[in-house]
């Protein structure tokens, strides 16, 4: 369990960010610049991939990653995450969330754009994919539990043209 929002992006920092700097020190491009957009785009797409995977994570083997704090905020309870219940509570959580992770996000695109060919266009395109899954977790009225978001064969054209 994670009591805000600052020690969840203390596991990101620690889990998804590594994966992005490795990249820049394997390109040299290392910038401060291009870290802190890497971290941003990083964070976010771990944060991503929780909103897809929550009610998952709570069967396998209990793990909740969105923070207590904001849970209790919003009246949402584990409850919410093992009955699969999306009410309004639980709409206006995750609406906070993915509005969150959806500005994280944009905050590190730079990154795509400062990075040449095929590395730049590959930045931008899973900047687009994360998006995508956003868009998709908004269409299903947040219900993550019953319309999991994901990638599909018809998503990539999509993300290819919005990553050009």
């Amino acid at each position: 369990r994670y009591a805000n929002f600052s020690e969840l992006l203390e596991y990101c920092r620690r889990s998804a960010n590594p994966v992005g700097r490795l990249l820049l020190h394997l390109f040299k491009r290392t910038s401060d610049s291009n870290c802190r957009h890497s971290d941003a785009i990083c964070s976010a797409l771990q944060l991503i991939n929780f909103w897809q995977d929550l009610h998952i994570d709570y069967v396998k083997d209990g793990r909740i990653y969105l923070p207590q704090d904001e849970m209790a905020r919003h009246g949402v309870t584990e409850q919410h995450i093992s009955a699969k219940a999306c009410d309004e509570a639980w709409q206006a959580l995750m609406k906070f969330q993915v509005d969150r992770a959806r500005d994280l996000m944009l905050s590190g695109a730079d990154l795509g754009r400062s990075l040449p060919g095929r590395l730049g266009l590959e930045i931008r395109t899973t900047i687009q994919g994360g998006l995508r899954i956003l868009e998709k977790t908004e269409r299903a009225r947040y219900d993550v539990f019953r319309r999991r978001p994901r990638l599909r064969a018809y998503d990539w054209p999509l993300l290819l043209i919005r990553a050009v």
